[in-house]
């Protein structure tokens, strides 16, 4: 067997073992047996610090039990189906704002018995809505739920595309109008979701809208290809001031391995080319501490500090979309370099983030790598970004040592 079989297998069995021990906490500690849905706050020790749900956070929750159980046989659980349907029903009786001007409109957060607290002028929770509900529909047939993540991504489409005044954010006159990539990112990411294993008909339905997020994702990236941008104008030109030259290296990852699906789907070789350069080597040459390791949360591409207080802190999603982009990048290309960057990338990630004595992951670190917020769930980190790493980082690892044997 060569060293590099080795070495494989040893990140496959480590990243397994870390998805066991991170799916057991939150089975654990999060779940919500009076009321429904899943506790977010969680301490170092599996305490519940606050009972605030986060919509966001409930959506991926659901949706990550939901995969689990569809595509890993060892987590084709009935605990898992149950939390994932306890879930689903909580978002769907009450995460919807009936008094909103859109009966589409979500909650970001709501108490722990489902009274809205907070609503974002924003697609996000609507957009975690839809995978939820969607993946739940899959692994419980039920078309009625299938038929609601439809409608609801037909409204999204709207307010994204035509006219997003019932987000209820003001159209100011000194607000320019901006391409944020959050967005397109999103609506490729469900494009993907809703057309999974659907045939042709469906694929038909969402391909134009695939096309353009493709295109809006590419606008960001700016300087004669020498940078990724996170914000830019709505004709794909730079912003003035700090909004225009923010750069967030996690972000331009994950849109990158986002690409690299959708352009395997296509066989799209130009658009893999440009998903590798762009999207996953470029942020990682910019974003790469390489004083203390780790990848920095924010930038500024002329250098000057950004304003963002936490901008050289080390967060986990952005190695968790990082550990996905290399890895996909180099099954698909079988080059090297890719490979050695996942390496260098899981030998930070694991050595860092990982709480051997408690389970589950730290998310939030000092620019020198240490421990600087100890809580495992908050209201933007949850069951979602580690184990959907993990997750994918095992399959693509079983399909490169089975082509191997």
């Amino acid at each position: 067997m060569s060293m590099s079989v080795v070495k494989l297998e040893e990140c496959r069995d480590r990243i397994r073992a870390e998805l066991d021990n991170v799916v057991d906490f939150w089975l654990k500690y999060s779940h919500d047996t009076l009321h429904g849905g899943f506790f977010s706050c969680i301490g170092k020790d599996g305490k519940v610090y606050d009972e605030l749900k986060y919509v966001w956070l409930q959506g991926r929750q659901v949706w990550m039990y939901c995969r689990l159980y569809r595509t890993m046989e060892r987590f084709h659980k009935p605990e898992i189906l149950k939390a994932a349907e306890a879930g689903g029903a909580f978002l769907r009786k009450f995460a919807r704002v009936s008094s909103s001007s859109s009966q589409w409109k979500c909650a970001f957060s709501l108490t722990r018995d489902g009274k809205p607290v907070k609503i974002q002028r924003t697609i996000f929770s609507e957009c975690f809505y839809i995978m939820a509900i969607d993946e739940l529909s899959r692994v419980t047939c039920n078309k009625d739920m299938q038929l609601e993540a439809e409608q609801m991504m037909m409204q999204l489409i709207y307010w994204v595309q035509v006219d997003p005044s019932d987000l209820g954010r003001p159209q100011l006159p000194g607000d320019a109008p901006t391409n944020s990539m959050a967005v397109p990112m999103m609506l490729l990411c469900l494009v993907q979701q809703l057309t999974e294993g659907r045939g042709q008909e469906v694929r038909q339905k969402y391909r134009e809208l695939g096309s353009w997020c493709v295109q809006q994702i590419l606008q960001h990236v700016q300087r004669g290809g020498t940078a990724i941008l996170e914000n830019v104008s709505l004709d794909g030109a730079e912003l003035p001031g700090c909004q225009g030259r923010l750069q967030n290296p996690g972000h331009a990852l994950e849109a990158g391995w986002f690409l690299l699906q959708y352009s395997a789907e296509l066989g799209d070789k130009e658009l893999q080319g440009t998903a590798i350069d762009k999207f996953v080597e470029l942020p990682y040459q910019y974003g790469w501490d390489k004083e203390h390791r780790g990848l920095f949360y924010f930038l500024d591409v002329d250098g000057h500090c950004p304003t963002q207080l936490e901008w050289n802190m080390k967060l986990w999603w952005p190695h968790c979309e990082a550990l996905i982009a290399f890895l996909m990048a180099y099954s698909q290309t079988k080059e090297p370099q890719l490979l050695e960057r996942f390496y260098q990338l899981y030998e930070y990630t694991f050595s860092h983030f990982p709480d051997a004595k408690d389970g589950e992951w730290f998310g939030y670190l000092t620019q020198e790598g240490k421990v600087v917020l100890d809580f495992k769930g908050g209201p933007f980190k949850g069951f979602f970004h580690v184990p959907r790493s993990l997750y994918m980082c095992e399959r693509i690892l079983d399909d490169l040592l089975a082509a191997k044997e």
